[in-house]
């Protein structure tokens, strides 16, 4: 593919298993950084734009790359979050991480699947699946064949985690905190 973003973007991907706290990570990032970071969350493209399931060769994983790369071409940071299966999304991921112009940072949630089920049962939608789905879904320490994943393991708090992120990729010394054209 072509060369994305600019050398002043940044690419973060945030990759683990269900609940393992993704999604709420890229949450925290975006307040810390404020306007100009675009988070790109694998269940929203999958589940809600097209009511996929996780699957090799999806519609969803060329849709996410789609996106992250317009977003980085439109001079946005970008967050990719989800569980991202490194056997269905690994080729993607690798690819757009390869094209990118600007810093690119890749980070793997390990969590256990014991903590997992607990935090799992504080969630509003507990009763809409539980341990026997999880298990199916479960994928220890999945890592990308590259190497380039830091892995963030349970023992990082939500705010360490988010302090990593932002100086790894270099946006806590970004300013200002609005789009760049």
């Amino acid at each position: 593919m072509a060369p994305t973003g600019t050398p002043h973007t940044r690419l973060i991907t945030i990759r683990g298993n269900s609940v393992s706290g993704k999604s709420t990570l890229a949450a925290r990032l975006r307040a810390a950084h404020g306007r100009g970071l675009a988070v790109i969350g694998q269940d929203l493209v999958r589940r809600d734009v097209l009511k996929e399931r996780d699957r090799p060769g999806g519609a969803n994983i060329g849709l996410i790359d789609t996106i992250a790369r317009y977003a980085l071409d439109h001079g946005y940071h970008v967050v990719v979050e989800g569980i991202l299966y490194a056997d269905h999304y690994g080729p993607m991921l690798t690819t757009l991480v390869a094209d990118h112009q600007g810093t690119s940072c890749c980070f793997y949630l390990d969590v256990p699947f014991d903590i997992t089920l607990e935090r799992h049962a504080t969630k509003p939608q507990a009763d809409a699946y539980g341990e026997a789905e999880m298990r199916q879904w479960w994928h220890p320490l999945d890592l990308l064949p590259d190497e380039r994943e830091e892995i963030i393991d349970q023992h990082s708090t939500i705010d360490q985690s988010v302090s990593r992120i932002l100086r790894t990729s270099g946006l806590d010394l970004s300013a200002p905190r609005t789009r760049r054209a």
